[in-house]
């Protein structure tokens, strides 16, 4: 399969490409940190895969859309891995700022021109987009109000756009992972339950997107309780988020 994965030197997205290269898929991967992204793709290659490395910053739609056009005329991309982001830190302003141009317009502007690509860049096997969201976007948390709020945008999106492009024959999913091994989450001083290897994390991730589940949340504990948290009403969501930590992601 020919696979594209931004945010891929580090975190799911690292996982992702290693274990996607270990089933033989052609890489098409991007990132931020050089020296890393060069690592990841060296990991890769060693498997045995044929993997193009490219620093990107997906903020910029016009670089995005290059760098995906591109890709498509070595291989047909057959799977896009939407999945580059950050978390906020503090709820500064730039912070804010940061956390929904990666987030939210990053996941944008790689999806929109990889719709294009699949609507009109003639037949392939698999024509699959997959978005890569948070267990921490079913629901506002006060620790991460930014980081939650990004999550859920581009969950919502990504349902949606899934109902929308099934009867052009393009996959939409959308994962929702709970914490997972990562520079983000090594960073994190709160209580992490549940806490998951990035290599199990991408292995569960490339087993559901093969079956073209529509939501791929895990561990299911986490999905079920922030899930639940969502459905009750604003006061009692209130009072149970006084009780959480002050600062989670």
């Amino acid at each position: 399969m020919n696979t594209v994965i931004t945010g891929a030197s580090s975190g799911i997205g690292e996982a992702l490409a290693i274990e996607a290269a270990s089933r033989g898929d052609n890489l098409f991967i991007c990132g931020r940190n050089a020296q890393r992204l060069v690592d990841v793709a060296e990991i890769c290659r060693k498997k045995g895969a044929l993997v193009k490395a490219e620093i990107i910053d997906v903020s910029d739609s016009e670089a995005v859309t290059n760098w995906l056009e591109k890709c498509e005329k070595i291989y047909p991309i057959e799977r896009v891995f939407a999945n580059a982001g950050v978390s906020t830190g503090e709820e500064t302003e730039e912070n804010v700022r940061r956390t929904f141009s990666t987030n939210v317009s990053g996941v944008v502007n790689t999806v929109l021109p990889a719709i294009e690509i699949f609507r009109h860049g003639g037949i392939r096997k698999k024509k699959q987009i997959v978005i890569t969201s948070s267990i921490a976007g079913y629901g506002p948390l006060k620790a991460c109000p930014s980081y939650s709020a990004s999550k859920a945008c581009v969950k919502t999106w990504g349902i949606a756009l899934r109902g929308m492009l099934r009867p052009e024959g393009i996959d939409v999913n959308v994962i929702c992972p709970g914490f997972i091994r990562s520079r983000i989450t090594d960073k994190n001083t709160c209580p992490m339950p549940f806490f998951m290897e990035a290599d199990k994390a991408a292995k569960i991730i490339l087993k559901r997107a093969d079956k073209n589940k529509g939501i791929i949340a895990f561990p299911w504990p986490m999905r079920f309780g922030t899930w639940f948290l969502s459905t009750l009403p604003l006061c009692i969501n209130e009072f149970i988020n006084r009780l959480l930590p002050k600062k989670v992601i």
